[in-house]
């Protein structure tokens, strides 16, 4: 008879079986942990123990034509908060205390997540130096605070051409998703805009890194590793960075002009200066400016709604490139070209202007802007006196043909095109043509004909054609250079670390117009007559070298008249090309003449002055 412990054996015997095979099991599982995935984990753990930070690079420089710094790198106090402190409430409520700064501010940059999880968050920049003694004596009253020297972007000469050299600041999430920016990590800091921007991948540089030992709650203890970061290559633009000077001043005279003209509304405009020969941009200025310094160590709020604020006329946006306006009587030089060399017109075709023109008929009556009218007209003078009867019989006989010849013409100057300038944001404009107004009135099938009207508006510039500024200076440049328009560029050089260029830009040709000699000098000689007789006559007199030049006047809906002026010189042997555009600023003689006179007295050596100009045509 089995007894109670034979009974339990079994048991036994089953509890040991699931205990050896629970011990089998765990030493399996240790024996794969230590041998098979050792490595593994080690790495892992060693990640776990060391961090790596990025250490940024000092950015490359921006120089004008000349060497002379237009933005430069500063070291200058920061203060930083560590990963380990930067949610310390009442530690930030001291620090925007002591630093003067709202508290929501420095919240908002300790709490950021845009950098590597263990990189000091930057709270602030060119700290006073009473902040900075008060930090240093209370130094266990702000743990994790530390005052470090960092390198910000310093610019030498203020304000003077900030669009077309641009900000810098955080790189954005959408900048990242894009793909065009690899190599970079959220907390980087990026050229946003102009020259900052376009060059982008050679003033950045290449980062450093400080690989530190950290404990078990992530505090640093030591550096492990460390390597510095290599500066990025200069860059040295075709500006001149006094030419801009003096068409930056040359636009803020001519505002002032205008206002006192009884044009209270006029607050913005714009200026580019052009070698016709190479396409070198010598001056683009823009007004209302901004202040690049306002984006250092990143822009506030307010300061960011107040640049984009409805009445602020958007100083940063860049008129040169970004702005399209109609470009009045300026346009009247590719008119008269084009109906030159389509035979439309010649030089010795005579027309009468009584002041009111009915070519249309009388339903469709339009007037010259010399209501008394001109009187008996050739070619020359209906463009020195900027004549628009001349105009409008040119417009219609092209109507009339119906091969949108005008439209092509154009079109071959860049009109309606990118002229292809390395920096970011230039846009196309338009040269509208029957197809155009077909889709622009889909909906409305009753607009969609191209009308007679289309064309006479067109040929004086009006209507819905639209350019900008920098293209109205490479039409002139063409007309100057044998008709062949050069791609505008602000890269001259790229240096290296010994100042060495590196890589230079090979002047191009952007557009072969294939104007004829003749249709050139023809129309050369009457934009002559201009300042030697006609509506630039005023602005020019007096003027030591001879200019070729077209005033304009462009309406626009609901707005003051915008002024316009066009030119290049020496007209003997041209070097320089010239367009100045101020909005509501009424007449192109009388405002932007003698802006464009002192640019170009600057670009030819010339001592610059401040003229009066008188002009009541458009």
């Amino acid at each position: 008879m089995a007894t109670y412990r034979d009974e339990l054996r079994p048991r036994y015997a089953a509890l040991a079986a699931v205990f050896l095979g629970v011990l089998g099991v765990l030493l399996v599982r240790a024996w794969s942990l230590q041998v098979l995935s050792g490595d593994e984990f080690a790495a892992a753990a060693e990640n776990n123990r060391l961090r790596e930070i990025p250490v940024q690079a000092p950015r490359g420089r921006i120089l004008d034509r000349n060497g002379v710094p237009l933005v430069q790198n500063r070291a200058t106090l920061g203060v930083t908060v560590d990963a380990a402190s930067r949610g310390d409430e009442d530690l930030l409520y001291r620090l925007s205390v002591v630093l003067d700064m709202p508290l929501a501010d420095v919240v908002e940059r300790a709490s950021s997540t845009r950098e590597a999880a263990l990189q000091p968050r930057l709270i602030a920049v060119d700290v006073p130096m009473t902040a900075v003694a008060y930090l240093a004596e209370h130094e266990s009253e702000f743990p994790g605070v530390e005052v470090s020297v960092v390198p910000v972007r310093e610019y030498p000469n203020g304000t003077l051409a900030a669009h077309l050299l641009g900000y810098t600041g955080e790189i954005s999430q959408e900048a990242l998703d894009s793909g065009d920016m690899e190599g970079y990590v959220l907390g980087d800091i990026v050229g946003k805009s102009g020259a900052e921007r376009q060059f982008e991948s050679v003033l950045q540089g290449e980062k450093g890194f400080r690989r530190i030992e950290v404990d078990a709650m992530g505090k640093a203890r030591t550096i492990i590793e460390e390597a510095e970061p290599v500066a990025g290559s200069d860059v040295k633009l075709t500006i001149d960075i006094e030419v801009q000077r003096v068409a930056e001043e040359a636009l803020v005279h001519a505002l002032e002009a205008a206002r006192a003209d009884d044009f209270r509304n006029a607050r913005a405009g714009s200026a580019v200066a052009l070698d016709i020969r190479t396409g070198e941009v010598l001056a683009m200025a823009s007004v209302p400016t901004y202040d690049p310094t306002l984006f250092i160590g990143g822009i506030s709020s307010a300061n960011w709604e107040a640049l984009n604020a409805k009445d602020s006329e958007y100083p940063l946006n860049n008129r040169a490139i970004q702005a399209l306006y109609p470009p009045a009587s300026t346009f009247k030089a590719i008119t008269g070209m084009a109906g030159l060399e389509h035979g439309v017109t010649s030089l010795g075709h005579s027309y009468y202007c009584s002041g009111r023109w009915t070519g249309q008929g009388e339903d469709w009556a339009k007037f010259c802007w010399k209501r008394t009218g001109h009187g008996s007209v050739g070619f020359n003078r209906g463009i020195s006196e900027s004549c628009d009867v001349v105009f409008y019989e040119i417009g219609i006989e092209f109507y009339r043909r119906g091969n949108e010849e005008m439209q092509e013409f154009a079109r071959r100057f860049g009109l309606g095109s990118r002229l292809g300038i390395d920096l970011p944001g230039e846009v196309a404009g338009r040269v509208p043509d029957a197809a155009w107004k077909a889709e622009w009135n889909r909906d409305y099938p009753e607009y969609q004909r191209w009308l007679p009207g289309d064309d006479t508006n067109f040929v004086i510039g009006q209507g819905d054609l639209l350019v900008t500024p920098l293209q109205m200076a490479g039409v002139f440049a063409g007309i100057a250079n044998d008709g062949d328009v050069m791609r505008p560029h602000v890269l001259m050089e790229v240096l290296d670390s010994k100042g060495e260029a590196v890589r230079s830009f090979q002047p191009e040709v952007a557009f072969e117009t294939g104007a004829s000699d003749a249709s050139l000098r023809a129309v050369h000689n009457a934009l002559l007559q201009v300042t030697e007789g006609g509506t630039g006559t005023s602005a020019f007199r007096g003027f030591p070298e001879r200019v070729a030049g077209k005033t304009g006047t462009a309406e626009v809906a609901g707005r003051d008249d915008y002024a316009w002026f066009t030119a290049y010189a020496p007209a003997g042997d041209p070097r320089y090309a010239v367009a100045v555009v101020i909005e509501q600023g009424g007449g192109g003689g009388a405002v932007a003449a003698p802006a464009a006179r002192e640019i170009l007295s600057a670009l030819l050596g010339l001592p610059v002055e401040q003229v009066r100009a008188t002009d009541d045509s458009r």
